[in-house]
């Protein structure tokens, strides 16, 4: 994935796997010329929301070990890895990760949302979690959702798919991942 390549290189670059936000902008921007530094720094705010760094006192550090990403010779990622994903897509491609086909996955996904009658980004956390996927990340924000739609606020329909919607519908929405 070439997302979690362009977060390796500056972790690997300089040996660590804590890095003050400044230093991974200058790192990308600067050093390797791959973005602006604005484009540096919403690549941060993907990376975050991917659950690939976390972000402690002013820090990033990455959730994976960067030294066991393999960076492609010539390697230049393409601006697309700027565009967040939806809560719904990082849970489909975590179970695809986990080894299940993406087909019977956004299945499982429409049966547990029938089912259980949530959302189906909450549905796509279930699912990705039962597959032994690391989504806790995904889980906190599903939970805030729904408990804001509990308090009478509106669940988040980030994916393009919300209660009504099923997990093909949101597939559509979001292209093929």
């Amino acid at each position: 994935m070439s997302l979690e390549v362009a977060v390796a290189v500056p972790f690997k670059h300089r040996a660590k796997e804590r890095l003050g936000e400044g230093e991974f902008v200058v790192a990308l921007s600067l050093d390797r010329d791959w973005f602006s530094p604005d484009q540096a720094k919403r690549l941060v705010d993907v990376a975050v929301g991917r659950g690939l760094v976390a972000e402690e006192d002013g820090d990033l550090v990455a959730r994976f070990d960067p030294d066991e990403v393999l960076v492609p010779e010539g390697f230049t990622p393409d601006e697309s890895i700027l565009r967040e994903q939806s809560t719904f897509e990082t849970a489909l491609d975590a179970i695809v990760a986990a080894g299940v086909e993406k087909q019977r996955a956004v299945a499982a996904i429409n049966e547990r949302q029938r089912a259980l009658a949530v959302t189906i980004e909450a549905a796509a956390v279930l699912v990705a979690k039962e597959h032994g996927a690391a989504v806790d990340h995904l889980a906190a924000d599903v939970r805030e959702e729904l408990a804001a739609a509990a308090d009478g606020g509106t669940a988040g329909d980030a994916g393009g798919a919300g209660e009504s919607g099923d997990a093909s519908d949101a597939t559509d929405a979001a292209g093929d991942t």
